[in-house]
């Protein structure tokens, strides 16, 4: 079995970060299931900066289990062939192809992941597959049907307008595996005790149902709520006069603005029902809301969805479900058996370039982007408010469907089984890599970033060759020496130190010098050959300080 080296950046692995996203939830819970689950005997890192390392060691510390932690940074990237694979929290691999071309492509393989498919930056990323040296090895794990199909259309786009431009006929991709995000189904086991306070925090009796909603309270980005209050209105409107339903929205909005929104949509929507709000940042306020539900409810019609966790999450509580039939949810959550899924209309193709075009002219953010296309897509509110009413009046059918819904979790999106299926993708990666036969690469692997010396070589007068004749200007090399020794005082030239030969090499360059004039090649062959190269081109420093001259 093949793991991976991980690229860590404690943003991407956080919920406690300023900006808390849907990939900080999934990234912090991937790494706590890597580090759980993984079977290896020790931890690849490839770090930005060396204080990650502790930040990820004190990470793992915190879960029992510390093992030795390999680093790579910029300055030894080659290591990655070690590990042979590198895990990225993201869609950019095409970057890091980049990267890896100065080594070889059969080097190490990359893997990357899918959340947000809409902004800008990832489209990017996603359509830059096709013209960056990535490889059939490599993998961008797609964490629903859904989003796997939205990424081959963005590819075929991209291909279809090389083929027109280009005349574009070779295609080289990377592995798309679907590979569910995961989670930790103890973390959502609660006992009757736990039930019944937190049941009692939020002013439910016996005679109350919870609806719960959990996640960013936000119309424009997440899911609007008018479909879900009034579907709720509608089926409160049905229910035994003795019982009420409590809306528990369990999330954080992003300013006053959106929060007034949301109550000003339920005070005119669902007037029968009493919202309670908790600030879903907090573990606590989220222990209370899965430990009181009744029902969880998320109609997600938003294009910047991908998967989405809390259905699992709330199947794993042993709650029945109503969401929409959207992006992962249709992956996750089978209808009439773990809940319900509620059709989703969209208009047809062609019907929106207007507001993609005003996105990539930033006319419109893309927070408004998501906003009006999700302005667009409509959750059927009668089959939601039917789904409400089923489970609201039957106990039976809520415990049948939550035992269904949480057997499901356990089973199939629990971290330890989920991590196995990375590993073994990994393992198939390698195993490709492996076998495929290195094809000669190009002079220059990457082109946008080629040698300096072969972009700009129409700039000098000449170039020095190892046919190049040198000659000291001073006297002996004792005087040669003296003057250099002078000058690598100075800031102006010390501040190269990585293109300058140590002193003992200059001390054999003058010395030969000293003797003769001499080919450079002569100079050269006194080094040994892994320092011949940078001997080569350190001649010309030697000639911009006026110690060597050419005949």
């Amino acid at each position: 079995m093949t793991s991976a080296a991980i690229y860590y950046h404690p943003e991407a692995y956080t919920t406690s970060g300023p900006q808390l996203m849907g990939r900080n939830a999934a990234g912090e819970s991937f790494l706590r299931g890597f580090i759980l689950y993984s079977q290896i005997d020790e931890y690849w890192l490839q770090v930005q900066q060396k204080e990650h390392v502790q930040n990820f060691s004190n990470t793992a510390r915190s879960f029992d289990k510390t093992l030795p932690i390999k680093v790579v940074t910029k300055l030894n990237l080659s290591a990655l062939s070690n590990p042979g694979v590198v895990y990225y929290p993201g869609p950019g691999i095409a970057e890091y192809a980049w990267h890896r071309a100065a080594y070889g492509h059969h080097a190490w393989s990359l893997c990357g992941i899918t959340h947000t498919t809409a902004t800008a930056n990832v489209m990017d990323a996603i359509t830059t597959l096709i013209t960056a040296p990535v490889q059939t090895w490599d993998a961008l794990i797609c964490t629903s049907t859904a989003v796997k199909r939205n990424v081959e259309n963005l590819l075929q786009a991209q291909t279809d307008y090389l083929a027109h431009r280009l005349g574009l006929q070779k295609l080289v991709l990377p592995l798309l595996p679907v590979i569910p995000l995961g989670i930790h189904s103890q973390d959502f086991t609660f006992t009757d005790s736990q039930k019944a306070s937190a049941r009692l925090a939020i002013g439910a009796d016996k005679n109350t149902l919870v609806v719960l909603f959990m996640g960013r309270l936000s119309f424009h980005g997440k899911a609007h709520p008018l479909a879900m209050y009034q579907a709720l209105q509608k089926a409160s409107n049905k229910l035994a006069k003795h019982k009420k339903i409590v809306l528990l929205e369990c999330g954080w909005h992003s300013n006053d603005h959106i929060a007034k929104a949301f109550e000003d949509a339920a005070n005119l929507a669902c007037p029968g029902v009493r919202v309670v709000t908790l600030d879903g940042r907090t573990a606590e306020n989220r222990n209370t809301a899965w430990a009181s539900a009744d029902i969880f409810c998320s109609l997600s019609d938003n294009i910047q969805e991908t998967f989405g966790i809390t259905p699992i999450e709330a199947m794993a509580a042993g709650i029945p479900v109503v969401v929409s039939d959207w992006d992962g949810y249709k992956d996750t959550v089978r209808d009439g058996v773990d809940g319900f899924r509620i059709p989703t209309t969209m208009p047809d193709s062609g019907l929106a370039n207007d507001l993609a075009f005003r996105h990539a002219l930033e006319i419109d953010t893309y927070d408004m982007y998501c906003g009006l296309t999700c302005s667009l897509i409509a959750v059927d509110i009668e089959a939601t408010a039917n789904a409400f009413s089923k489970l609201l009046n039957s106990a039976a059918l809520r415990k049948k469907m939550g035992a269904a819904g949480q057997l499901r979790a356990r089973q199939l999106y629990d971290w330890a089984v989920i991590i196995p299926q990375y590993e073994a993708l990994w393992s198939e990666q390698t195993k490709m890599r492996k076998a495929h036969t290195a094809a000669p690469a190009p002079k220059y692997p990457w082109p946008a970033r080629m040698d300096p010396f072969a972009a700009y070589n129409s700039y000098p007068s000449r170039l020095l060759t190892l046919q190049t004749k040198l000659q000291l200007i001073d006297a002996n090399h004792t005087i040669a020496s003296d003057r250099l020794s002078q000058y690598r005082q100075l800031a102006m030239v010390n501040f190269a130190k990585l293109v300058i030969p140590n002193e003992d090499e200059c001390q054999i360059i003058l010395a030969k010098l000293g003797q003769d004039t001499a080919l450079a090649a002569d100079v050269i062959n006194l080094f040994p050959s892994q320092r011949q190269a940078f001997i080569f081109r350190s001649i010309t420093w030697l000639l911009k300080l006026g110690i060597v001259r050419v005949i």
